[in-house]
């Protein structure tokens, strides 16, 4: 019998800037630090990062990768900051059989270290960096249908007590990050938000429904302004696919002065 994960899919801000003390990621590090809380701790964790992308499916297969530092202009201690968690070579193989036991092409890297779409919200989460983690990557191609078949192949994954999590940004335009903030632009965001959560907690949805709205996400309201390129909103394909049911609960958090969601699916809940 396969274990369900718990799934989560985060916005994980800006850089390193939530472990910097940037006043605009206050509240995004008030809720990722309380949210450990509110789960059963992990033996493990999966990571689909919005920071990776690969020609197919592709998971760190390394004992103790390294942290690569994936962003540039920031102040030295960007640099500096340490993550020294444990990879898991046995977990990464279930992935990956998980995967190619779906039809998919996947592979296995040994080599490649934790991008920052894991080691900050990470290092906010579980500080103690003591929890086996593989990070698994986006598919080049950026389909919307590949990542959610992606999710539905993790179903076979057998795991006891498994943290997936969908590391990404629910509002990813960076232009407009900078740009200052206008009743239109406050209004664009919200309307994109508005339709995200309706898509991912509406229970009167049925889920052939919730993943076609998915899977079409481009033409929701505002759909290209929050996301000129949907790197960032892709990892939530895969959580939904993996869980295939209406998200337990949502909350928003305002960063970078906009609004940005996380969505949570319980292991155990329906």
């Amino acid at each position: 019998m396969t274990t369900k994960p718990d799934i989560l899919y985060i916005s994980h801000g800006g850089g390193p800037l939530p472990l910097l003390g940037d006043p605009d990621h206050q509240e995004l590090v008030a809720h990722l630090t309380a949210i450990a809380g509110r789960l059963r701790r992990p033996s493990a964790i999966v990571v689909i990062s919005a920071h990776w992308e690969a020609s197919v499916p592709t998971v760190t297969s390394g004992e103790q990768p390294s942290l690569i530092y994936d962003y540039n202009g920031f102040p030295p201690e960007s640099y500096e900051i340490q993550y020294p968690c444990p990879g898991s070579p046995v977990l990464a193989d279930r992935v990956y059989h998980a995967l190619t036991q779906a039809g998919l092409e996947a592979a296995q890297d040994p080599k490649r270290g934790f991008d920052h779409g894991l080691f900050v919200p990470l290092k906010l989460m579980y500080p103690e960096a003591d929890i086996p983690c593989v990070q698994l990557s986006l598919v080049k191609s950026l389909d919307p249908d590949a990542h959610l078949a992606m999710g539905k192949a993790l179903q076979a994954l057998d795991w006891d007590n498994l943290l997936v999590i969908g590391s990404g940004f629910s509002f990813h335009n960076m232009s407009a990050f900078f740009a200052p903030v206008t009743p239109e632009t406050e209004a664009r965001n919200h309307a994109f938000e508005t339709w995200l959560t309706h898509t991912c907690t509406a229970p009167e949805l049925s889920e052939p429904e919730r993943a076609e709205r998915l899977r079409q996400w481009a033409s929701a309201p505002e759909a290209r302004y929050c996301h000129p390129r949907e790197e960032h909103l892709l990892p939530l394909h895969v959580c939904y696919g993996l869980a295939e049911r209406p998200a337990d609960w949502h909350e928003s958090v305002r960063v970078l002065g906009k609004k940005a969601g996380m969505f949570y699916w319980q292991a155990g809940a329906n």
